[in-house]
């Protein structure tokens, strides 16, 4: 389709100032890439886990089919309560009172693999627009505009759609909409394989009857200032006098205000080098020992480092989050003598700085690396630093009463035991109460490679709503 600019008989010669966006969102992904690579899995209950290893019982649900979720597994539940609802298959052939069609089968993640049946993906939707914001691993916005028209729209958008079960061999859901918000929400409303367009002048009016946490860039603390507001759904919002809104939310307010009302002029654009990766990850509830909290911070540490590496980035910054009960976020960092590929040194600094937290009660934990450089640059060597008495160390305190734990991240919550991985993406990715990643009918892995444009930010405040993927987050 690349030398075809547009579908044959539409009739583009009048100009049109609605812009045609897509969102793109790939269902279960991960569970999806591995059907691929196992074609008997098809049809059949399959969890992926991050953190996992064949016959452990360690680690936290990065995705589950919509088979296995019928059986009560849910993104972000310790491996160990997923098997408690639906064991493994592997397992029923030692176990004669297991029965095989409720169990299940378990994978580890393979982040190399999910990439590269990606990387097959996005190459169909570059080759279908102009203009592709990637926004995670399994998320992207295409503007259409110069490639279709309205009249014509749910066809090209049919198209994108086939062209990846064909080319590719995974679903994907799709929504079309005037703007960029309107899309992200639409493509919840229709999942798995679904194909949902919101066309102009219809945007408010498909707006309205939502609750306030489906809105774009909205999560369970906005959601409840809201509601606290009397703001129950986007048409109380979009109704509302926007002063008050501002005066509670800042910027954020207006923002709130014009989306709810379906305002939303931003344009696609293509995402530039992201500033930092990090990960998250919350516990069922306050965990006060310290072995369990010692344990997440070695796996956030690990996995971010790796995808720094993955990346081919550099890092100067690495810090640590850890969220107290109610909702009091602390985070901490340290700066490093220059750019450094090290992730037994992540390691060290996120535990050095969480050691402060490790006698109290403690709901989430992040780590991150942060002021990430691309370049071949010589990496600064780290022999003979001691990194207790260096003056190059910085560290940072950013403690909040009452602030946005994050609990709308992409996933959910785990026992004190054993962590789970609630990463906030793709958001789409990825502050706390200003941002990905999301998940309603299936906001499926959202890997977040995370600039601070507004898109990222509403992602990280989008309310899970049933993807039950991981996703790589930024916290502030």
């Amino acid at each position: 389709m690349a030398n075809e600019p547009y579908l044959p008989g539409v009739d583009h010669t009048d100009e049109r100032e609605d812009r045609i966006v897509l969102h793109v969102d790939a269902d279960c992904f991960y569970a999806a890439c591995e059907r691929l690579r196992e074609p008997d899995l098809e049809g059949e209950p399959v969890v992926v886990g991050m953190g996992y290893e064949p016959g452990d019982s360690v680690g936290a649900v990065a995705t589950a089919s919509y088979e296995a979720r019928a059986f009560g597994v849910e993104s972000a539940q310790a491996i160990s309560t997923a098997l408690e609802v639906l064991p493994r298959r592997a397992d029923a052939e030692d176990d004669p009172n297991l029965i095989l069609e409720e169990t299940g089968h378990y994978r580890p993640v393979d982040m190399d693999y999910y990439q590269s049946v990606a990387a097959e993906v996005k190459d169909i939707l570059h080759d279908c627009a102009d203009v592709v914001r990637e926004v995670s691993v399994d998320e992207a916005y295409l503007d259409v505009t110069e490639r279709t028209a309205w009249s014509v729209v749910d066809g090209f958008a049919r198209h994108v759609k086939d062209r990846i079960r064909r080319e590719v061999g995974i679903t994907v859901s799709v929504s079309v909409a005037p703007s960029m918000s309107a899309a992200k929400i639409a493509s919840d409303f229709d999942k798995p394989d679904g194909l949902t367009v919101v066309r102009p002048g219809e945007v408010r009016e498909f707006l309205a009857p939502l609750d306030v946490d489906l809105l774009h860039g909205v999560g369970p603390v906005t959601a409840r200032e809201l509601r606290s507001m009397g703001l129950e759904t986007a048409a109380d919002v979009a109704a509302a006098d926007p002063e008050p809104l501002v005066d509670r939310f800042g910027e954020r307010g207006r923002e709130l205000y014009d989306r709810a009302r379906g305002d939303d002029d931003r344009r696609v654009e293509p995402k530039g080098l992201p500033k930092s990766f990090s990960r998250e990850s919350a516990f069922d509830g306050p965990v006060e020992e310290r072995e369990p909290k010692r344990e997440l911070v070695e796996t956030l540490a690990a996995a971010v480092a790796d995808r720094a590496r993955r990346e081919g980035a550099l890092y100067r910054t690495v810090g640590v989050k850890a969220v107290r009960p109610p909702y009091e976020v602390n985070t901490r960092e340290r700066s490093l003598p220059g750019p450094v590929d090290e992730p037994d040194l992540v390691r060290e600094i996120a535990l050095d700085l969480f050691a402060e937290f490790e006698s109290e009660p403690v709901r989430k934990l992040g780590v991150r690396v942060a002021n990430l450089e691309f370049s071949e640059a010589d990496q600064t060597s780290l022999d003979g630093i001691n990194w207790e008495d260096r003056t190059g160390s910085e560290e940072a305190d950013s403690s909040t009463d009452g602030g946005d734990d994050g609990e709308n991240d992409a996933l959910g919550g785990a026992d004190s035991s054993s962590p789970t991985e609630r990463v906030t993406d793709a958001a789409e990715q990825l502050d706390l109460e200003t941002a990905l990643a999301s998940d309603s009918g299936d906001r499926d892995e959202t890997e977040r490679s995370t600039d601070e444009d507004d898109e990222e930010r509403a992602n990280r405040e989008t309310s899970v709503r049933g993807s039950g993927q991981v996703s790589l987050d930024e916290f502030e």
